[in-house]
């Protein structure tokens, strides 16, 4: 059984991450999971916070000489914001007065939670709810990645559209759509965009957004390749590959919607336009002629590209304030409180999109292959790719 817990607040001393149930003698190096917080910190549009962080981990348990030992691993991320925060988030009772936040800003977890938990002080709500809380799960997704790569299996993401800014056509869903050269220019690009010209109107359409004090939402893609057939099932609701997706998704901070392969499309045309016809070449193996179901048929993997496309809202922090209420006096106020923020968070949701994607096959392909070892997850993994 594969499972992970998070922990930490947003400028508390640490972000702490314990995994369960990787096997033992996986071999995984730090830089490659540091890489992965370092590309989510990256994309235009990120604010402030960015600038103070410098994340990576520190394995506390369960790793040996660079391999897995079969226990549970933890890692921590140091939050070096937490000097200047060390007052207000301290853990023991202080003298200072601090002032509490009463004010809420719409869209965010301000209300609801503040209601939910009785809380006084909405900074009690802010520490956990903040996006700063995905560092966690890239981490782990970046343990994740390690994993799938002993199988063939890669997971890529990039933009599709800022605002009202996107491709003009649809791309396709094959796996020869996603090429070498194309997640390279990717992650060259500032947007996570693979076409230089749309980069530079996303950046375009970012910059009058902070000119007006507004933010920017949009759609990032998650490719996943190299999948055997026959992760997930369809012998439970929640055991479905794609149901475990859509939460994945769902779970990330400002994502409002989620879809798999054609998604959306598939509904305004007919079942004959939309189906992936099925073909078994010379050489014995399985292919579709489309991808319409983005990798997963009956809530299993099909063994085509696994293709997920994911709509964030504009981050919910508006330099120009909205309207709010003060939860302390219920007054309606002007303007809701401001805080550092980022105007557009779509590129750096997109790794941690990754990340999600990464832990949902890792829960999938030690669902289907199991073993205590990683030799022994490897023997039966090929045993039973050989049969098809």
């Amino acid at each position: 059984m594969f499972r992970f817990l998070t922990a930490g607040e947003s400028h508390g001393p640490c972000l702490t991450m314990i995994v369960e149930g990787l096997p033992a003698g996986l071999t995984v190096e730090k830089a490659i999971v540091d890489a992965d917080l370092h590309r989510r910190q990256g994309g235009y549009g990120r604010g402030g916070r960015m600038k103070i962080e410098k994340d990576a981990i520190r394995f506390l348990a369960g790793v040996r000489h660079g391999k897995t030992l079969g226990s549970p691993v933890t890692m921590q991320i140091e939050n070096l914001d937490w000097v200047n925060w060390n007052e207000r988030m301290s853990a023991a009772p202080v003298e200072a007065e601090i002032d509490p936040v009463t004010r809420v800003r719409p869209g965010h977890a301000d209300f609801t939670g503040s209601v939910k938990y009785s809380h006084d002080d909405v900074r009690n709500v802010i520490e956990r709810s903040s996006s700063r809380e995905t560092a966690s799960r890239v981490a782990v997704g970046g343990l994740c990645r390690q994993y799938l790569a002993q199988f063939g299996i890669e997971i890529h993401s990039h933009v599709l559209s800022v605002a009202n800014v996107t491709y003009e056509t649809e791309r396709a869903l094959t796996a020869d759509a996603y090429s070498v050269e194309m997640w390279s220019a990717v992650e060259q690009s500032p947007m996570r965009c693979a076409d230089a010209t749309l980069t530079e109107k996303m950046i375009a359409r970012i910059l009058e957004a902070k000119r007006e004090g507004d933010t920017c939402g949009g759609v990032f893609e998650v490719v996943a390749t190299g999948l055997p057939i026959g992760l997930g099932t369809f012998s439970q609701w929640d055991r479905r590959l794609s149901a475990r997706l859509g939460m994945a998704m769902m779970s990330i901070p400002s994502v409002k919607g989620m879809e798999i392969g054609s998604g959306f499309a598939a509904t305004r045309t007919t079942g004959s336009h939309v189906h992936d016809v099925l073909r078994h070449n010379e050489q014995g193996k399985w292919s579709h002629l489309t991808n319409n179901a983005g990798g997963i048929e009956g809530g299993i993997s099909n063994g085509e590209p696994i293709v997920v496309r994911v709509g964030v809202k504009p981050i919910p922090t508006l330099a120009r304030s909205l309207p709010s209420v003060d939860l302390a006096t219920g007054e309606n106020t002007d303007e809701s409180r401001y805080e550092r923020s980022d105007v557009c968070v779509v590129p750096a949701a997109g790794v941690v999109g990754e990340a999600m994607m990464a832990i949902v096959l890792t829960e999938a392909l030690i669902e289907k292959f199991g073993g205590d070892s990683i030799e022994e997850t490897l023997r039966n993994y090929h045993s039973f790719v050989q049969q098809y």
